[in-house]
């Protein structure tokens, strides 16, 4: 077996973490030469985005999110007029105060110039810049001057709809880029993300904005507290969805304490499933249901009276195989878990013709796991080359050779197929 293959590193973060940080320092170099216009204003947006960054959590899906800190940026982004005051601050300006307030609000977490802090940071520099860019010059040449009530709202929204969708996309380049990941699913999560936490961040930015125009600095405690309620009833949604897995993965287990499967099987068919999906372009919520019928793949074998030996199903009988896999899917459904996860489960050894991708992918990793299991450094190549031989009628070939480019990926260099 060869040496693992180097992957090189990926260009684009690389390409768009220069061009932010030419964008701040080209930010931050204008507003020390020229001074820092409404200097409150400045320091109360910043402290805001400063805040937001400090509060931020991960979501249920495991992105990092900061609404707060979005919404503060995108509303002195987007600010025209403060207490009915014109202000003048311009889009370097705009740059430099939401960035020294998202890396002062990420210091205390650490490690922000790494991995996807670093793109998290990267993304909100280019959006806000992209936003001031739209608004800032046609607010100090005047052409805004005569939008006023709703044509300056719907103004404003335009505006940071075409500046999340914007992000969607930059969102998901840099984590194919990271990742290897297809970017259609990435992308598709990430439009779905907007129709959250993503749609009260636009909302919050633009309420925010005009109501300063009119009341003043007042207005930004005021109208970031509906925002932080939100952010809490994420956060508790998240922490929710995390006990739920939790729940599961240790229902799971208990093929292993029983002693019908080897420790780890689980786990590792449902980390593996997982990465294949993901190669296949399944978005997000398919990957969950996948994840959840791996970890409890086996949960069926608890009917048997004699333990197969180490839990390798793969080698039974068709029909012992089909009967193990209903009376899983019939425990799974007494549980109270999604129905899709009890399909998975319960079809998993039905011809890959007649099964739902989910089962495909279940099917074929088990069988991977079982045969790579005590196999020694060349098992995994035996093992796919096994599930290649038997695609006729038992695995579905585009789901081996998906198992194979993550196995790949992982250290090994697999013969090319054909």
């Amino acid at each position: 077996m060869s040496s693992p293959r180097v992957l090189p590193a990926p260009l684009l973060p690389v390409l768009l973490r220069c061009l932010s940080a030419l964008l701040v320092l080209a930010g931050l170099g204008h507003t020390l030469w020229y001074g820092l216009d409404e200097p409150g204003v400045a320091l109360a947006f910043g402290a805001l985005v400063a805040a937001g960054e400090l509060s931020r959590h991960r979501g249920a899906e495991g992105r990092e999110q900061a609404p707060l800190g979005a919404a503060g940026g995108l509303a002195y982004t987007l600010l025209g007029e403060c207490a009915g005051r014109s202000t003048e601050h311009g889009v370097p300006q705009v740059v430099a105060v939401v960035a020294v307030g998202a890396l002062l609000g990420r210091l205390p977490h650490g490690a922000w110039w790494r991995g996807t802090t670093a793109d998290h940071l990267t993304r909100r520099v280019l959006t806000v810049a992209f936003a001031a860019v739209c608004f800032q010059p046609l607010h100090d040449s005047g052409l805004l001057s005569g939008w006023s009530g709703h044509a300056r709202v719907l103004l404003l929204v335009g505006l940071l709809v075409v500046t999340a969708l914007c992000d969607a996309v930059l969102a998901a380049a840099l984590a194919r880029a990271r990742t290897r990941w297809p970017y259609g699913p990435l992308l598709r999560d990430e439009l779905r993300g907007l129709l959250g936490i993503g749609s009260a961040v636009c909302a919050t930015g633009v309420v925010m904005a005009v109501a300063v125009g009119v009341a003043g600095l007042w207005a930004l405690p005021v109208f970031s507290l509906p925002l932080l309620l939100t952010q809490l009833s994420f956060r508790r949604y998240a922490a929710v969805r995390t006990t739920y897995r939790q729940t599961i993965a240790s229902l799971a287990r208990a093929t292993e304490i029983a002693g019908y499967t080897p420790p780890g099987h689980a786990r590792r068919v449902a980390e593996l499933s997982r990465e294949v999906g993901r190669e296949l372009g399944l978005g997000e919520r398919e990957l969950t249901v996948l994840e959840y019928a791996a970890l409890m793949h086996d949960i069926g074998q608890l009917s048997l009276v004699d333990p197969v030996p180490a839990g390798a199903t793969a080698g039974l009988p068709t029909a012992e195989q089909r009967r193990i896999a209903r009376m899983g899917g019939a425990v799974v459904r007494q549980t109270g878990v999604d129905s899709e996860v009890a399909v998975v489960v319960e079809r998993q050894a039905d011809p890959y013709r007649d099964q739902p991708l989910g089962a495909r992918i279940v099917r074929a990793v088990n069988a991977y796991d079982e045969k790579t299991r005590d196999a020694g450094p060349s098992g995994p190549l035996r093992a796919l080359e096994d599930l290649r031989l038997a695609t006729a009628h038992d695995y579905q070939s585009e789901v081996v050779e998906s198992l194979a480019r993550v196995v790949a990926r992982d250290g090994l260099t697999l013969p090319v197929v054909g």
